[in-house]
């Protein structure tokens, strides 16, 4: 089975604010830690309501701090934003807070409307497609300084903090491979292109000072319960939240509900069955087999899982069961293969 993961969006709940999302992250991290976790992202996301994470290494500090084991990083930093020294400053920092503990994913989506965008960079001429030359700087400035190199990063340098490239389309999957890189492909949320990035991924990957051989991380929705009919529920939260920011509504996790799919137009349950490709929803049986399929089709060596789920107990307790299900078929595997 492969390497399981957290990906946490801080979801700020109806009724919530932005500190309660905060402290239930640290919460969510100590938690998956005693379960055996290996790593936990937050995600750069800006002008959204619903979603706490947006000083993205702000928050890996706060659960660094209060963690011990848990590799902890962003899934992902949004390059185009930020200028490549700053990145280095900051995650050099936490590298020296945090030895051997922290990860550096990058993307080159905004993670943020044009207007938002406009608001964070103060100009629109960063271009997108800069997103490789950004990445090889920021990689600079984390190796050895060169001689007479002029600027650097302050901590920073020589802290080599590993990289990975974050994506949904086949450009982060070339880059990746290009440049010798683990991959992580946003399967969660756009999961259409998965497969043929993987594909090229694999096909084109480059070895590197830092990768040996391709490595491939995928993004998992699991929801899961001690009951189907309870992890069905529980899901309609995630699936509400997605189908607001879809639509041009983004706001707080809202509340599970009740007989959510009979409120649906088929335009509706057309953008939420996009999901279903990388999802896995039920009780600890019914999560294991999705899971399984998952992996046997994909040959992920990382499952990253996200659960937007709205009652903070019953979030914990979903990745205690996929865990927990995971390490069961983990077993099962072992036992065949002798």
């Amino acid at each position: 089975m492969p390497v399981l993961s957290v990906l946490d969006l801080s979801p700020i709940t109806a009724g919530a604010d932005p500190g309660q999302a905060l402290n239930n992250s640290l919460r969510l991290a100590q938690h998956t830690e005693a379960l055996g976790y290996h790593r936990y992202w937050v995600a750069e996301h800006h002008n959204m309501p619903g979603i706490a994470s947006a000083a993205t290494a702000v928050v890996i500090g706060h659960i660094a701090g209060g963690t011990t084991t848990l590799r902890v990083g962003s899934g992902g930093i949004m390059l185009p934003n930020h200028a490549p020294l700053m990145v280095a400053e900051q995650f050099g920092t936490l590298a020296a807070l945090y030895p051997n503990r922290i990860d550096l994913g990058l993307g080159r989506a905004p993670g943020t409307d044009g207007v938002t965008a406009h608001a964070l960079r103060r100009t629109l001429h960063s271009d997108p497609n800069q997103f490789p030359q950004d990445v090889l700087e920021l990689k600079g400035y984390l190796a050895a300084a060169q001689e007479n190199q002029k600027v650097l990063a302050i901590p920073g340098q020589g802290s080599n903090v590993p990289l990975y490239i974050l994506g949904s389309s086949l450009f982060g999957a070339q880059l990746a491979a290009i440049l010798g890189l683990p991959f992580a492909f946003a399967s969660h949320f756009a999961p259409a292109a998965m497969m043929r990035a993987i594909a090229l991924y694999r096909q084109e990957f480059m070895p590197s000072e830092q990768l040996s051989s391709p490595y491939v991380m995928l993004g998992y929705n699991i929801c899961a319960a001690d009951t189907a009919t309870e992890a069905q529920y529980l899901r309609t939260s995630g699936l509400r939240a997605m189908l607001n920011m879809r639509q041009g509504r983004p706001g707080p996790l809202p509340p599970p509900v009740d007989n959510f799919e009979t409120t649906l137009t088929a335009a509706e349950q057309s953008i939420l069955a996009q999901s279903d490709a990388a999802a896995a929803v039920g009780n600890a049986d019914q999560i294991r087999d999705q899971v399984a399929a998952f992996v046997e089709k994909t040959r992920a060596d990382e499952l990253i899982i996200t659960a937007q789920i709205f009652d903070h107990d019953a979030r914990c307790r979903s990745y205690s069961i996929a865990y927990d299900a995971c390490a069961d078929l983990a077993i099962e595997s072992i036992a065949q293969a002798n």
